[in-house]
């Protein structure tokens, strides 16, 4: 493929991962408006979250076994088309038929999930497979991406739901269901790269070096996965909670300057980056101190600094765990990549929702109660940051794991030069 065409295409990814971000950021900011107009309890609006990441998880699940039974590029074309479809069904069915609104969101959330999970898995393998010299660059800024695509998503739905009003929200989201029918189009017109399907066969030894080398970097994305998402889902609640902020200011002065912070960082890995190994150790450790003063901070604002801080040190542990596998696996296919996403989505599911089992049970203990008179805070309060001193855990063993996947990385690699010899 020649520059000018692997230019276009690289574009066009980076396009269809900006269009994409509404899916993940949208939902959450009507949860209120669901319930106020369709009386659906929270727990049945927690489970479309789940239902999102289960979805998306099953996606990755079949390509990691399945992929040479797909046809790429027609998939990657087709997947920003799933995702408007999904967020019309959305939008649509619950203000047609509000007696089966609660129907119409699981529908739609499925459908548009099945395209979040198709694009973890496709669009970051196809940039890594057009020719570029720096690749590792490439990868940061298309991650970036989410970050900037998540601050527009949270400015943009706040103020119009504010301003408009809630009862309005479905002309929002077909605004946003129009941005991947343009991604779709840019992407039929670009010239896709070929890749592989399945890892290259090698000698035995050598595929289980592989197989174990993916397996840590799945790990170690699951780790990084927890401590990113965890304060992505929660910070913008924990903000009303520290600050007694409205709603609104809470999106933007949280969740909306960690996504900030979080597409910053990559910006700056992709112009200035280099040795991932080491900024991915010194991520996990800036995540640990980020939750801990989250944690153990009295100082409302303090904790809120904790919290929209850690989208610095968040930001590289995904993409910089994808990497730290394609600078030190060789002959990743789609089938690594949809493991990689496997990996992610699982601890995206799994950390947030235990953060919020921990705060439901703590907030309701008597020490809850006695800390939170000594200190002035609610029990709730002090549910929050008992799971923000839990989660911390999460980066502190990707900090272990990481220093270990350093020594098996560096022995890996003399092993492979001396078979190439």
């Amino acid at each position: 493929m020649d520059t000018l065409h692997a230019r276009q295409t690289k574009r066009a990814c980076y396009f269809t991962y900006l269009a994409m971000s509404s899916v993940f950021s949208l939902p959450p900011l009507l949860f209120a408006t669901f319930r106020q107009l369709y009386g659906i309890s929270y727990t049945l609006l927690g489970t479309l979250v789940l239902i999102n990441f289960c979805t998306q998880l099953g996606i990755d699940l079949i390509f990691s076994f399945f992929s040479k039974h797909f046809n790429i590029h027609k998939t990657i074309r087709i997947m920003p088309l799933l995702t408007s479809t999904g967020l019309c069904v959305y939008a649509l069915i619950p203000t047609l038929f509000p007696q089966y609104a609660y129907i119409g969101l699981v529908c739609g959330t499925i459908i548009f999930s099945v395209a979040a999970g198709l694009c973890e898995v496709l669009v970051s393998p196809t940039v890594a497979a057009l020719p570029s010299n720096t690749p590792d660059k490439d990868m940061s800024t298309l991650h970036s991406l989410y970050g900037y695509g998540v601050v527009g998503v949270v400015i943009i739905s706040t103020l119009f739901l504010h301003f408009v009003g809630d009862r309005y929200w479905m002309y929002l989201t077909l605004f946003w269901a129009s941005l991947p029918v343009i991604a779709s189009v840019l992407l039929h017109i670009s010239k896709l790269p070929d890749m592989n399907m399945q890892e290259s066969e090698n000698k035995a030894l050598q595929s289980k070096r592989r197989t174990k080398g993916i397996a840590l970097c799945m790990i170690c994305i699951f780790l990084g996965a927890c401590a990113e998402n965890t304060m992505a889902n929660w910070i913008s609640v924990y903000a009303e909670n520290a600050l007694r902020l409205p709603k609104m200011w809470g999106d933007i002065f949280g969740m909306c300057l960690f996504a900030a912070l979080l597409a910053l960082t990559r910006t700056a890995y992709a112009k200035f980056g280099r040795n991932i190994s080491r900024v991915l150790m010194l991520s996990m450790l800036g995540s640990v101190a980020c939750y801990a003063l989250a944690a153990f901070s009295t100082n409302g604002v303090l904790s809120l600094a904790g919290c929209v801080l850690s989208g610095i040190c968040t930001a590289m542990l995904w993409p910089g765990t994808l990497i730290l596998m394609e600078e030190n696996v060789p002959a990743v296919g789609v089938a690594a990549y949809a493991l990689m996403a496997a990996g992610g989505d699982f601890g995206a599911s799994f950390a947030p929702q235990a953060m919020g089992v921990v705060v439901d049970e703590i907030a309701i203990t008597p020490w809850a109660q006695t800390v939170g008179s000594s200190l002035g805070m609610s029990p709730e309060q002090v549910g929050f940051k008992i799971g923000m001193l839990i989660t911390a855990i999460f980066p502190i063993l990707g900090f272990f794991l990481l220093l270990y996947m350093k020594k098996f990385f560096k022995i890996k690699g003399k092993k492979r030069i001396a078979c190439n010899r």
